[in-house]
């Protein structure tokens, strides 16, 4: 069995003996090359986080956006090839748009992951087109809905398994990323692009399954996590770029909207404190080795 591509590389329709796509596979490597992008799923809300790489001085500064809202209530944020993720918003906004003439209401997060997996994955399956070299998160707030015993479809059991749940609710904050494969899940917390090992590393320890963070905390929380991962390129300067959406009765109404300057700079600063902290207890804790 071979390991290389050896020929199996050069059609995105072929596999290599032991099963690989190596096609999709290279353009999983365009997107570990690519700044870093995280998504956050909160107790009422979702943030979304890149981390744009300053390639020239000549960038106007907050131009060319990496996050892009598909519906009022969906973001999309992308790490990889920058044209391929503008196509990939292009078909996001496609999808949302036919849902809302069809059904006549926002398309729900989970739908439109189900769509764009879809469409992702057809681009692996053809040898005249290649597979797209980013890998997307998609956060949205879903229009919350008391699931009452009127409600439910057929005749089961009003109590019990199965049954009604006091309190229960469907719609509420959702998160899915969605790799070059076609391959999507749903997520508290999702990181990826260059620096994803260090800042799924943070994001675990967020315990975020509790939904006990807030949107507020969150977005403190995304600009920490944006600066560490950055750590793998300090020598290269970067603009953040966030956004969030909230639960209906929150700041946002329910929409997707950028965060408010003054919280962004707030959140960037208490980043920045946290890191040269870190770096402080690392100098004094080799010092203290040093002395041993």
């Amino acid at each position: 069995m071979t390991s290389i591509g050896t020929g199996y590389d050069l059609s995105n329709s072929v596999f290599s003996p032991d099963g690989r796509n190596f096609q999709v596979e290279y353009a999983v490597k365009a997107v570990e090359n690519a700044g870093t992008s995280i998504g956050i799923k909160c107790k009422d809300g979702v943030v979304l986080a890149v981390e744009k790489i300053i390639t020239s001085k000549l960038l106007k500064p907050g131009a060319n956006k990496r996050i892009a809202t598909v519906d009022r209530n969906i973001g999309i944020v992308s790490s990889g090839l920058i044209p391929d993720g503008r196509h990939f918003v292009s078909r996001a906004r496609d999808e949302a748009s036919s849902w809302r003439r069809t059904y006549k209401g926002p398309i729900p997060t989970s739908a439109l992951a189900d769509r764009l997996g879809g469409y992702v994955q057809a681009y692996t399956l053809y040898s005249s087109v290649r597979p797209f070299g980013v890998t997307a998160i998609v956060g949205g707030w879903d229009s919350e809905v008391e699931l009452s015993v009127d409600g439910q479809v057929g005749a089961g059991p009003q109590s019990g398994s199965g049954g009604k749940v006091e309190g229960a609710k469907a719609g509420g904050p959702g998160l899915y990323m969605i790799e070059p494969s076609g391959l999507y899940w749903g997520y508290y917390g999702a990181a990826t692009g260059k620096g994803r090992q260090a800042a799924k590393a943070e994001l675990e320890k967020l315990d975020l399954q509790s939904g006990n963070l807030s949107l507020l905390d969150g977005v403190k929380e995304a600009a920490r996590i944006i600066y560490i991962a950055h750590e793998d390129s300090k020598d290269k300067e970067f603009e953040l770029e966030m956004t969030w959406i909230s639960s209906t009765d929150g700041p946002t109404k329910g929409r997707h909207e950028e965060v408010p300057k003054d919280i962004l700079e707030e959140a960037e600063k208490a980043a920045k404190k946290a890191l040269e902290g870190e770096d402080e207890e690392e100098e004094e804790g080799t010092g203290e080795r040093m002395e041993e």
